[in-house]
């Protein structure tokens, strides 16, 4: 007998591993009858979240940001708090991504009972992941996580994405012998909240100095508002530990910058709004696809359009028509 939505609620809020492990496979699958059981399951649960510090991590590629999650995360357990780290990856349906390697980097956190550590779902395309993502995150926080870690595994619109689902986004740098800024797109930058030049150690202490001055002024130069608030450009050093207390201090400053503006509600109802519409991008993309009639179209469709005999224009309008019609009949107009 299949356990009922409520039961699995109960085990969320009783901190229970396996059921919390449940959920989120739940909310993950894209199913439509796992689907309105997820909505249900996050209907019983939403009293029990939003108190969670949501803070989203990105980082050029060497920049650390498993080991700096690792020893972060490690860091707040000893300090009273229960943590949460989930990935936006929406490679991991062609290649794997980078899971498997980033729990071994993981270790000590892996190992805490106070920690959750949840590969990024394989999903198809970004939406289906980050939806998984959100509705994940509202697992952990019912579950008692009042740290949401969301690192972003792929590059590009997974770091808009995860920018849209947390308070805090952190840049994550590297020094790199004079070309540092190199690699970091000055969309990226617009986002963060904080940045942060990780392996700020040994030899490498010096050049992390060096990077995180013209990363300041790098910003001073995309905002010259001297009211706007800039974001700190930090150092720190995931192996040592050397300066990750001054970035999560970072972190409670934004988040108590946003709460005495009064942006951080603001900020998550904008967020639950574009939510809504991914939902129903979401929700849409799957139906089409559904669709019998889509589906008999596509078999000859699709190797048309590949070879140039239809256009991609002309083979949406195709498969619009086809879903419309679909709906129609089943609607019984």
């Amino acid at each position: 007998m299949a356990e009922s939505v409520a039961d699995l609620a109960q085990g969320i809020r009783d901190r229970s591993r396996a059921h919390v492990a449940r959920a989120i496979t739940l909310v993950e699958s894209s199913r439509p009858d796992h689907r309105e059981r997820a909505r249900e399951l996050l209907a019983l649960i939403a009293p029990d979240t939003g108190h969670g510090l949501r803070v989203g991590i990105s980082g050029i590629p060497g920049a650390g940001k498993s080991t700096f999650i690792d020893a972060l995360g490690t860091r707040l357990i000893e300090q009273g708090h229960r943590v949460a780290v989930v990935a936006v990856d929406p490679s991991s349906s062609r290649t794997g991504g980078s899971v498997l390697g980033d729990r071994t980097r993981m270790a000590q956190l892996t190992a805490s009972e106070d920690a959750f550590v949840r590969p990024s779902p394989s999903g198809a395309h970004l939406g289906g992941v980050a939806r998984a993502t959100r509705e994940g995150m509202l697992v952990l926080e019912a579950a008692g996580h009042d740290v949401v870690l969301v690192e972003t595994v792929g590059v590009g619109q997974s770091e808009v994405a995860v920018a849209e689902m947390v308070d805090t986004f952190l840049l994550l740098a590297l020094a790199r012998g004079g070309d540092q800024l190199q690699g970091i797109k000055r969309g990226i930058l617009e986002m963060a909240d904080i940045i942060a030049v990780n392996k700020a150690d040994g030899e490498h202490a010096g050049d992390a100095r060096v990077a995180a001055r013209e990363l300041s002024g790098a910003m001073r130069l995309m905002n010259s508002d001297p009211d706007a608030r800039r974001p700190p450009v930090l150092t720190c050093s995931a192996y040592t530990g050397d300066g990750l207390d001054d970035v999560w201090a970072a972190v409670l400053e934004h988040r108590a910058h946003l709460e005495e503006q009064g942006s951080l509600q603001g900020r998550r109802a904008e967020q639950q709004r574009e939510w809504m519409w991914a939902m129903v991008d979401a929700e849409l993309r799957d139906a089409v696809r559904r669709s019998p009639r889509v589906r008999e179209l596509l078999g000859g469709l699709t190797p048309q359009v590949r070879s140039g005999e239809v256009s991609a224009v002309d083979g949406a309008a195709r498969i619009i028509q086809s879903f419309s019609a679909d709906l129609s009949e089943r609607l019984g107009d």
